[in-house]
């Protein structure tokens, strides 16, 4: 069997086992939105890249609420929430030309969710290919962009997001 080395997982798997508390609640705290990869906050929510993303441009839109279930939104989060997923969507069709994208949640670790205390959406941009011979048969993800030229590349835009 061929081995592909991909030494970057190791920064996953140790920071995953040594996390304690809410990635969602600590990372806005620290006031470090470059380091933490935070695109766009307001009040109520705000925009991550994933650090460990399944393509190039994979971002979480997060409300600031600790929760996991959607039934403790008020009206207004539920609605910046969702104002906020179609922003990047529109950003990530216009700075990187998807021809797809794909938007959920995972609610619960049995339903897949890595940090299943606090939801977030996903948005993944995809492309025609995207999904060819590397992941099919060497179980490995070609990621294309480093994740501070894609962090450069989208804030600008978050700064034109209209807050109510």
């Amino acid at each position: 069997m061929d081995r592909i080395f991909a030494p970057w997982r190791g920064e996953y798997i140790r920071s995953s086992e040594n996390e304690s508390g809410c990635i969602f609640c600590e990372k806005p705290k620290e006031n470090n939105d470059r380091a933490n990869l935070i695109l766009y906050r307001d009040n109520l929510v705000f925009v991550i890249m994933n650090k460990f993303p399944y393509n190039s441009g994979h971002l979480m839109v997060v409300p600031f609420k600790h929760t996991a279930d959607m039934a403790d939104l008020s009206d207004e989060e539920m609605v910046r929430l969702f104002r906020l997923t179609d922003y990047s969507i529109r950003i990530l069709k216009d700075k990187y030309k998807a021809q797809g994208i794909n938007v959920g949640m995972n609610l619960g670790r049995v339903a897949g969710a890595g940090v299943d205390q606090h939801l977030h959406i996903h948005i993944v941009p995809r492309y025609n290919g995207d999904t060819n011979f590397m992941p099919l048969l060497a179980e490995t993800k070609v990621v294309s962009e480093h994740l501070e030229r894609t962090f450069a590349e989208l804030e600008p835009e978050f700064g034109k997001f209209k807050r109510d």
